[in-house]
């Protein structure tokens, strides 16, 4: 009788990496977060809102609000003109039963939109502003698809205007008074800062009766104050907190 020796390799048996989330907002956080989009939810490599959305509700939880809070409309009655809305949107935090609120502001106007959706001001907007609350709560560090404008030299634009002794809004100069939508968006940032309005507009080295007293150049001045509040790289004085929606 024969003997048959067959050497048998013992087999390892390999389990799949197990995949593990990273905490939420650090390095590996962005990389994480991008590789959930879908092909068809990408334009060159920037997330659609549509796929922002469906992305939040998968990694955040249920979105139970989504809404402009605000919306300032254009009133130039030659054209599209500028239009600014600001939106929020509600989570129920990772489904915890924990509401956490992000929102965000946008404007569109002729110099910063493709014309064919400068003649929906108010809609684009709006879903820019949505795209924009969406990637603060997403924590990703790209723009959305609907922000980026594809015909136009945008940076070409403002330079003529300047030059042409305009700004974004029409013909002025920065000794003007300030504008309607400088004063819409000094108000939409302080409402999402929290900040009191008229508090905020004298908390400097001058005292303003009326926001109207103000100039041009000096509430341009204002909104990049309130975007240093906003981005954390100032401090917001306790004494101008408090948001009144009447101060108008």
């Amino acid at each position: 009788m024969t003997e048959e020796f067959f050497e048998v390799e013992d087999s390892v048996a390999t389990e799949d990496p197990v995949e593990t989330t990273p905490i939420y907002g650090s390095q590996e956080w962005h990389d994480y977060i991008m590789e959930k989009f879908e092909k068809r939810e990408l334009i060159d490599g920037n997330p659609t809102c549509a796929g922002l959305r469906r992305v939040a509700e998968d990694v955040l939880g249920s979105i139970i609000v989504s809404r402009p809070s605000q919306v300032f409309p254009s009133t130039d009655p030659n054209g599209p003109g500028r239009a600014t809305v600001v939106f929020e949107v509600v989570f129920n935090w990772m489904d915890s039963g924990q509401m956490r609120t992000f929102s965000d502001v946008a404007d569109v106007w002729h110099g910063n939109t493709d014309d064919l959706f400068c003649a929906h001001p108010v809609a684009t907007a709006s879903t820019r502003a949505e795209g924009r609350a969406l990637r603060k709560a997403l924590k990703i560090r790209c723009l959305s698809a609907e922000e980026l404008t594809r015909k136009k030299d945008i940076e070409s634009i403002v330079r003529e205007s300047v030059n042409a002794g305009k700004t974004v809004d029409g013909e002025w100069n920065e000794d003007d008074s300030i504008s309607d939508p400088q004063i819409n968006f000094i108000d939409a940032k302080c409402k999402q800062l929290d900040i009191n309005v008229l508090s905020f507009i004298s908390s400097g080295s001058e005292q303003y009766g009326s926001i109207n007293d103000i100039s041009k150049k000096k509430a341009s001045q204002m909104l990049s104050t309130l975007n240093e509040y906003q981005n954390k790289k100032r401090k917001t004085p306790k004494d101008i907190t408090g948001y009144d929606s009447n101060w108008r």
